[in-house]
This record gives C-alpha cells, sequence and structure tokens, in this order.
C-alpha cells in the first residue's frame, strides 16, 4: 500500500498479543496463581507451549491515558499490558523475584485497572514497534527491562521459567509479537471514513 515497506505492520493499541523472549523461547504468562514470597500478587511466568490460552495481553494505553483501537504503539511509547485471562496489568516494583532475587514482575489491579507502576515505554528502533521486531519493555518507574533468564519453577507452575525485572540491558530482554489478533489501523480510517458519510 501506500507508504511501502510491505512489512507486517505496526502494532496497535486493542491488539490481543502473545510475546515471545527471544533468547529463551517462552511465552509471557500469567494464571490465577499467586506469588509465595515477595508481594504475593499474581504469579508472570515464561511457558513453552505456544498454544496456551493464558499468554494473551491486551495492548492498551499507559495508566489513566486512552489510546484508540487501532492507533500504532510508537516506539518510546508508555503503554499497559492487560492480562486477557484474569484481566490483571503487567506490573513491577522493588520487590526482589523468587528465584533469580531480580524485581518482581506480577499482574495487578482489577478489570484492567491498576496503578502507575503498570506502565511500561516500549524500546525500539524506528517510528513504530513493527510486529516482526524485536523489542524491549522497560518499566517506566523503575527502568528494569521485562526479562527470563532461565530459572524454573517447580510445583503447582512445574516448568514455567521466571519472568523478572533487570536493570542491564541484554540479550535476556528481547521479545517478539507471535500469535495475536491485530487491529489494522486501516479498517480503523476506512471505519471513521464510513461514519462520516452516514
Amino acid at each position: 500500500g501506500p507508504g511501502g515497506g510491505g512489512g507486517p505492520g505496526p502494532v496497535t493499541c486493542g491488539s490481543v498479543v502473545k510475546l515471545l523472549n527471544v533468547r529463551h523461547n517462552v511465552r509471557l504468562h500469567s494464571h490465577d496463581v499467586r506469588y509465595g514470597s515477595g508481594s504475593g500478587q499474581q504469579s508472570v511466568t515464561g511457558v513453552a507451549a505456544a498454544d496456551d490460552g493464558n499468554s494473551y495481553w491486551r495492548v492498551r494505553g499507559r495508566t489513566a491515558a486512552v489510546c484508540e483501537r487501532g492507533r500504532p504503539v510508537r516506539c518510546g511509547q508508555a503503554i499497559r499490558l492487560t492480562h486477557l485471562g484474569t484481566g490483571r496489568n503487567l506490573h513491577s516494583h522493588r520487590f526482589a523475584s523468587p528465584l533469580s532475587g531480580n524485581q518482581e514482575v506480577s499482574a495487578f489491579g482489577e478489570d484492567g485497572e491498576g496503578d502507575y507502576l503498570d506502565d511500561w515505554t516500549v524500546v525500539c528502533s524506528g517510528t513504530y514497534w513493527a510486529r516482526d521486531s524485536e523489542v524491549r519493555f522497560q518499566h517506566a518507574s523503575t527502568d528494569v527491562f521485562l526479562s527470563v533468564t532461565g530459572e524454573q519453577y517447580g510445583r503447582p507452575i512445574n516448568g514455567q521459567k521466571e519472568v523478572h525485572g533487570m536493570a542491564a540491558s541484554s540479550q535476556h530482554n528481547y521479545w517478539k509479537v507471535t500469535e495475536g489478533i491485530f487491529v489494522q489501523p486501516a479498517e480503523v480510517f476506512k471505519a471513521e471514513q464510513y461514519h462520516a458519510e452516514l
């Protein structure tokens, strides 16, 4: 189309995606299981299975901000990732993660509303978060990067990997969108045109 490029296009607000940690080949995941340490909030892990329904996250604007459905997410923009199954937001705070002692990453809030510690900045090159690019998520308040370094849980979430925040940028921080339901910018634009004609 116009503008060329021909790639798969940008990730947009309202899209529902799975996020793969490129180095460890696990998808960002949550479930109604709480940490036995730290904050005691809902745990966030990495899972190897591609088809797990608890690995879907909705891309939304940062806390108290609206990001219209279909608006492309810019590199450097703060967003929230809301867990589809439980309605809680990807969150971090100054608690130690249970296995590695890095910064805990949890899922927090009710029905998609938590607090400013749910905000993550999309770190990428270029103008927009491209669907096929490897990006990092930097916690807006504490500056840690969303990371996996391979520590593995036992029961009750046997085999799942710890997800945590790390201060240093490294190969453990890169994530890529895999499966998802994408809201196309063009569809939104067409809908606006259509409504204008009515």
